[in-house]
């Protein structure tokens, strides 16, 4: 039951890194409606988040977006051969972000970045066939981004910034896939740590090669979260196994991993422009996972993950000077490698459809409208690595999922 608790902990740990790999790409209305594409366009203060050195190209003086969506996910779980389908009941998610740039002079401008690029809530039905593997989770991670960009010339500009993040994660799950009290009532366990805090940095650059052409380049570091004295509450536990058991604590060091993103867009016309973005997750550092117990139990558990892109495609159309239209498209690679799937959220490769408008109100305000529909591949796959007396004894089977996710934002500059 110590094995089975401590890769119960390590799916945990894993869950709050980009939520098994799942990274929630939602850092902006007018850039998720083309394709999440950012790195080379300069549409408003969500250059903040996509490449800071894009503030010193904006016309305004002061410019600030705020944005949310809602995140309606569908999880269903089947597996033949034993005869069982598992639906997931997923609350749910409202992630935002709020930005803010201003003008210094003509070449340093301040920025503000407050986003949430990670989090997720996923419900399964109470003792469902995986409740030894997950049987609900909630995750959250806030980045605060004070950013400074400065304009080295009237084509080139660089920017650069700290990042923040405050986290917190609650998990629960049953110990075992059937052991109950004498009341016939599973044994089981909830994780619950706030206020993990963790730093890392921000830096971008970007090249206006002419009046049509702009390329870009971004990086984000990598971010360790350290979480120390995390809640361990045990439920339904007998007596004689309360003393192993007690509730107490747990230390881990999460990982979220660097990435760099490269772009470029392409102002076809006064209407028209186009953009393209490659961004690449760094995912190979995260090989394992150490969970310390306050009990003195020390876990390491292998993830062998391995690095991840995703390829973005977005336009633009401007109507008129009150309408303007977007749509695009992205590929996202999963980064979770044969035997490492785990339910607590399914992630394989997606197929994400964009699309979405701004509606200029008056001359200060204007209202920002996406949507996206993610289409996960079907995959039948397994985690390989929960052990039950020692023994391995995998979970799998068939995963089918997706998401709808419509946002609203409001753009105001002066």
């Amino acid at each position: 039951m110590r094995t089975r608790l401590t890769t119960m902990v390590a799916l945990m740990a894993m869950a709050i890194s980009y939520a098994g790999g799942f990274r929630v790409a939602l850092q902006g209305q007018r850039a998720l409606a083309m394709g999440h594409t950012g790195v080379a366009v300069v549409n408003n203060a969500e250059t903040a988040f996509f490449n800071p050195a894009g503030m010193s190209f904006l016309e305004e003086k002061f410019t600030a977006s705020f944005g949310a969506n809602a995140i309606f996910s569908n999880i269903v779980f089947q597996n033949e051969a034993f005869g069982y389908s598992t639906a997931a009941d997923n609350p749910l998610s409202t992630p935002f972000s709020l930005y803010g740039s201003y003008k210094i002079n003509e070449k340093l401008s301040l920025g503000i970045a407050v986003y949430t690029p990670y989090g997720s809530s996923v419900e399964y039905p109470e003792n469902w066939e995986g409740s030894h593997l997950v049987q609900d989770i909630s995750l959250r991670a806030i980045f605060f981004q004070p950013t400074i960009s400065y304009k080295i010339s009237d084509k080139l500009s660089i920017g650069a910034g700290p990042i923040y993040v405050s986290g917190s994660v609650n998990f629960s799950r049953n110990l075992d896939r059937a052991t109950t009290n004498t009341e016939g009532e599973r044994l089981g366990v909830t994780i619950d740590q706030k206020g993990i805090g963790a730093w890392g940095y921000n830096a971008g650059v970007m090249f206006k090669a002419n009046e049509k052409l702009t390329l870009g380049l971004n990086y984000r570091s990598e971010i360790v979260m350290e979480a120390r004295g995390g809640d361990a509450d045990f439920r339904n536990v007998p007596t004689f196994l309360q003393g192993q058991f007690a509730d107490g604590t747990f230390d881990a060091d999460l990982p979220l991993p660097a990435e760099l993103s490269v772009g470029t867009s392409y102002q076809i016309n006064d209407q028209w422009m186009v953009a393209f973005d490659y961004n690449r997750v760094f995912w190979n550092s995260y090989d394992a996972l150490d969970v310390i117990f306050s009990n003195g139990l020390e876990s390491i558990n292998p993830r062998n993950y391995k690095d991840a892109s995703s390829y973005r495609f977005g336009f633009q159309y401007k109507a008129n000077e009150t309408f303007t239209l977007r749509g695009g498209y992205y590929f996202d690679e999963s980064p979770v490698q044969e035997g490492y799937f785990a339910p607590e959220t399914p992630r394989n490769d997606s197929n994400n459809f964009t699309a979405g408008l701004s509606v200029q109100l008056s001359e200060r305000f204007a209202l920002d409208a996406s949507f996206l529909y993610i289409h996960f591949s079907e995959i039948d796959a397994s985690y390989d690595y929960y052990l039950e007396n020692g023994v391995a004894a995998p979970f799998g089977g068939t995963y089918k999922n997706n998401a709808f996710i419509p946002g609203i934002g409001i753009t105001y500059s002066l």
